[in-house]
Parts: C-alpha cells; sequence; structure tokens
C-alpha cells in the first residue's frame, strides 16, 4: 500500500448507510471514518491489511474490535440483521431505544425484539433489503411508543442488512402544528374582517394580510421591513414591545388593546392577539391578529 496515496473520508452515519460503495472503495484506496468530525478508523483492503502485517489471530481481533468501535459511534440506533431476520449486531442507541441490553437482543429474531414489526409496512421493506438488497428510507409510526415518529434507512448489507432508526417525533409535531397555523390564517383571511401580520423577532412586517393593508389604507410592499409597533400611536408602542417580548420569552400568547394610526393619520381601536410562532428548533417571531374594538366596520 502506498503511504502517500490520498484517503476519502466519511461520517461514521454516511459510511454506514453507504457501506457497499465505500467497501469497494477501499479496494482502490483507504478509506477514513470520521466520528465527530475526527478520523477515528481506516477502512483498507484486505491484501493492504495483510502487507500492513495484520494477518493472523491478533490482527484479526483489533478489526474485530475495530468494527464494534465503528458500530458503537453512530448516533442513531442501528440494528444489523442477517438473512434469516436475526440481529446480528446492535448498537447502544438501539438498545437504548428498545429498552434491552445490546448482548440481549444478538441472535433473537426480529419479530421477537420488535413483535409488532411484522404487521407494520416497513417488514415488506425491510424482506425486499434483505432479499433483493433494495434500499428504503422514509418515516413511518413508531413500533415501540404511541404518537412517536421515527425516520428508518434500510441499507443491504453482505450479512442481509442494516436497520438505522432515528427519533423524528418533535420535527413531525412541529410540521403538523404548522399546517394547522397556516389553516387557521386562511380561514381569517377567508373572514374578511380579521387582520393579520407575520412580524420577525425584530418586529419587523414579513407578511400582512388584505384586511389588515385595508384598516391601514396602505399596500402591503408599504409596511412589509417595517417595525410592526411603528404602526401604532406612539402612546401605544412600548405596550406593544413589552407584549410580544413576553410572548417571546415564555410562549404564552398575549392579548392588548392598541390603536392603529391609519394613512390619513386618524386613529383606529383595535385588539391586538399576539402568539409566537416556532419552527422545529427555535422562534421565527410572532402573528398578530388585529380586530377593531367592538367589532365597528
Amino acid at each position: 500500500m502506498e503511504t502517500g496515496q490520498s484517503h476519502a473520508r466519511v461520517s461514521a452515519a454516511d459510511f454506514i448507510r453507504g457501506f457497499a460503495s465505500w467497501r469497494l472503495h477501499s479496494a482502490r484506496k483507504p478509506v477514513v471514518v470520521t466520528h465527530h468530525g475526527k478520523d477515528a478508523h481506516v477502512l483498507i483492503s484486505l491484501d493492504d491489511y495483510r502487507r500492513l502485517g495484520g494477518a493472523g489471530e491478533g490482527g484479526e481481533a483489533q478489526l474485530r474490535d475495530s468494527q464494534v468501535l465503528l458500530l458503537e459511534s453512530v448516533r442513531d440506533s442501528l440494528i444489523l440483521v442477517d438473512r434469516q431476520r436475526r440481529i446480528a449486531a446492535a448498537n447502544p442507541a438501539a438498545a437504548d431505544m428498545l429498552e434491552v441490553s445490546a448482548a440481549a437482543l444478538v441472535g433473537q429474531p426480529l419479530a421477537a425484539a420488535l413483535p409488532a414489526i411484522e404487521t407494520s409496512l416497513i417488514f415488506h421493506h425491510i424482506l425486499r433489503m434483505i432479499d433483493h438488497r433494495e434500499r428504503f428510507s422514509g418515516d413511518l409510526p413508531s413500533l415501540l411508543r404511541p404518537g412517536q415518529w421515527l425516520h428508518a434507512d434500510l441499507v443491504p448489507l453482505p450479512i442481509g442488512g442494516a436497520i438505522i432508526l432515528r427519533d423524528v417525533s418533535e420535527a413531525i409535531a412541529a410540521l403538523e402544528a404548522s399546517d394547522a397555523r397556516t389553516a387557521a390564517l386562511r380561514a381569517l383571511d377567508a373572514d374578511g374582517g380579521i387582520g393579520h401580520a407575520c412580524i420577525s423577532l425584530r418586529e419587523a412586517v414579513e407578511y400582512a394580510n388584505a384586511s389588515l393593508t385595508a384598516m391601514l389604507g396602505v399596500g402591503d410592499e408599504a409596511i412589509r421591513r417595517v417595525k410592526f409597533s411603528a404602526l401604532l400611536a406612539v402612546a401605544r408602542r412600548a405596550q406593544f414591545s413589552d407584549a410580544l417580548e413576553g410572548v417571546l420569552r415564555d410562549g404564552k400568547p398575549a392579548r392588548i388593546e392598541s390603536d392603529l394610526v391609519v394613512r390619513d393619520g386618524a386613529i383606529v381601536p383595535v385588539t391586538l392577539s399576539i402568539a409566537e410562532r416556532r419552527n422545529a428548533y427555535f422562534s421565527d417571531g410572532a402573528v398578530v391578529i388585529v380586530t377593531r374594538r367592538g367589532g365597528v366596520g
């Protein structure tokens, strides 16, 4: 093996998912497998391994140890199954997910470790992976806990295949909540008399519906990127900013009375309802619902 040749680098998770491709790559040049961005393992061909003096029982034991370390370094739950659908190996993340020790899982039929799997959609894909070397990737309701969602990757391997599972419940819940919020805002638009605006963390107006711009007597572009508090009477601005700060800090909606300043300088008494907008990871700002006080049209 040439010591000066370049090495390919791949993360442990991507290595597991693309094992067949990286195995072929290692026949030409070493593949360095990283863990948390640092070089952790090297996959080389058997000929190169023997030339390095790795043949023999001691070298094989070291190779097995390296494979175990590689398996354990994957953060997602990883289960290796053989062609008889028995569990050949499981990493600590999988043991935690199944609430069984990894040692106790080895040798068990997959259906014994996951009793509901044979009636689930993913079981068909597992059979296709083992029998026809087909890959699969998708989200599915968990076989373990009600309300949980898992992202599954099925990767064919010479032994049979790898089942990689990751809990995506929070992301799915965030998408569902986002869909519900979008539907609610569309319903407000259909009402025609309720204004609403989406604002950033710094109060900048990112969107205003037609009802709100009609109240103000301006077009949408005229208030885009303007601070929402600037649309209010001077005496009401600090009150709105304080309410918004509380919503973003505590996550609880707020309702205040305020006054809009419209295009001709007139004051329109309104009620503002403020609620936080969040994605799966952090706050996106807030939604402000604007209704005329007393329902005056």
